[in-house]
């Protein structure tokens, strides 16, 4: 199918170059949308109940859901990065307690690629991300690599007035969610009447702390008692390793009201994504009124997830479903599953997005990337792109640091810390039916077998570490710390180094 497909991107990057001589490119655009911290516990088209998103279930009706997409690194900096180039964390070396982007991988990244190849490009939001030309230097944010800015540096602000490439739209948009869908209509307005394609990136910053919902929404979610997720509390964590309870996650779920006002909480949390909801209805509005709604292609995700009190944790960063997988939505208007509500159960992650969106350009994309194209799997939703994925954390207290693999059947953890009273732990989960993660299999001697078949996968994920990580930014060590047969005496010295 890879073969196929291929063929038919070149196929398309000709047609399109030979259309270009007569003053015509048939090439796609796109629209590239995602959240902050919007876990799949939050829209309709998800089944959770009370949830109103009405824009997005649209949308995922007219297009193809992802029940199985994961962002490889649950927390936003790294994971951004992932999404921009189709490598790994460890391939990138950018997350918070490393450093930023290297330039070298920038100029690889979707956005300068598609630029190159004649695509108008805009981004607008949180880039989550600095650019440098050396490890360990000042980096920057790219702006002048984008025809169109309204990115700004750090978490941005949800008051539009604050954040400078945005400010135009303050007195009318007064909260940054929906000066985004401002900007991105008025992009595409624009750039509808050139000539060439577009591609147009939105990163909300909603739904992400701290919690400043837009008032004009109050009245959506008033007086609203949502259902709790049945592995809420923490009842249904006390199987999980004793390293996970060592970081923000755990004490957010009592101080940031989880335990206390869980109605209260997600009201304002669903409130942030109404918001979101509202503006892609703006984006898509825009595409139907510019006349290029039928050559668009829309693709809605988020950086991480969420746990919002699931197994009684709140925030990121963990492996666990919650916070690990997120929503995927990918409407092509060209394709014949549009408008058919269809689903897709495949394996897929954000290192996908790159190439996938690359390709639809007929740009070919970079070599060895972690990443798959994404589209072969609207024509065919029952194939396969990844036989696994791993899912990392090495961000935060040492503690915390773990590797998982994830297939479609089970999800492997492991947990290599080992001082201080703590052992290294293993965890094994069985996603076709326990998709809340409600029994660790480890331990169980029916399992044996799957347990080392995850246990053979990880070792092949922590050799591709090995093999492949960046050689600056303190990486390389993670290699030795996460390989499941080696002492923790030998971890310990490689976290001294």
């Amino acid at each position: 199918m890879r073969n196929y497909v291929g063929w038919c991107h070149r196929i398309l990057a000709l047609t399109a170059i030979l259309c270009s001589r007569c003053g015509a490119d048939v090439r796609p655009n796109i629209v590239f949308l995602m959240a902050d911290d919007q876990c799949v516990y939050s829209m309709g088209c998800y089944g959770t109940p009370g949830a109103k998103t009405p824009n997005l279930d649209r949308l995922a009706r007219d297009g193809m859901v992802f029940d199985r997409h994961y962002d490889t690194t649950a927390i936003c900096m790294a994971s951004r990065a992932s999404v921009m180039t189709g490598l790994f964390e460890y391939r990138t070396g950018c997350n918070f307690d490393s450093g930023a982007l290297l330039q070298d991988h920038w100029q690889n990244s979707y956005p300068v690629l598609l630029r190159n190849a004649g695509y108008r490009t805009a981004f607008a939001g949180k880039f989550g991300f600095e650019v440098c030309e050396q490890p360990g230097q000042k980096g920057h944010l790219p702006k002048d690599d984008f025809d169109r800015w309204g990115g700004g540096p750090g978490q941005t602000s949800y008051e539009t007035a604050r954040n400078e490439s945005m400010a135009s739209y303050a007195r009318e948009y007064p909260h940054s969610t929906l000066s985004y869908g401002a900007f991105g209509s008025d992009f595409i307005r624009d750039a509808a009447q050139g000539d060439a394609p577009f591609c147009l990136s939105i990163s909300f910053k909603a739904p992400h702390h701290p919690v400043q919902p837009d008032p004009k929404f109050d009245a959506v979610y008033a007086d609203a008692v949502l259902v709790k997720p049945a592995n809420f509390g923490r009842e249904h964590g006390e199987h999980f390793s004793k390293q996970s309870r060592q970081g923000r996650q755990y004490e957010r779920f009592h101080s940031w009201g989880y335990s206390s006002e869980y109605s209260s909480v997600m009201a304002k949390y669903y409130q942030q994504i109404y918001g979101i909801d509202v503006a892609v209805g703006m984006i898509r509005d825009a595409l139907e009124a510019a006349g290029v709604a039928d050559n668009t292609v829309v693709i809605y995700t988020s950086d991480n997830g969420f746990l919002c009190g699931s197994h009684g944790y709140g925030s990121k960063v963990l492996p666990f479903e919650e916070a690990s997988r997120v929503p995927l939505i990918i409407y092509d208007p060209r394709h014949d599953c549009r408008g058919k509500g269809l689903r897709c159960d495949a394996l897929t992650g954000n290192v996908d997005f790159a190439p996938t969106l690359l390709n639809l350009a007929g740009v070919t994309p970079p070599e060895n990337l972690d990443g798959r194209d994404l589209s072969g799997l609207l024509s065919e939703p029952a194939g396969e792109i990844h036989t696994h994925l791993p899912l990392m954390n090495v961000w935060g207290p040492r503690a915390v640091h773990s590797l998982a693999v994830v297939t479609c059947s089970h999800k492997f953890v492991f947990w290599p810390y080992a001082a201080d009273g703590f052992v290294a732990t293993e965890e094994l989960y069985d996603m076709s039916g326990d998709r809340l993660e409600l029994n660790n299999l480890a331990g169980q001697e029916a399992y044996l077998p799957a347990l080392e078949a995850l246990r053979a996968i990880y070792d092949d994920a922590v050799s591709h570490w090995q093999a492949h990580a960046v050689p600056y930014h303190g990486y390389g060590k993670f290699a030795v710390i996460f390989d499941r047969h080696l002492p923790w005496k030998t971890k310990a010295a490689a976290y001294a180094e």
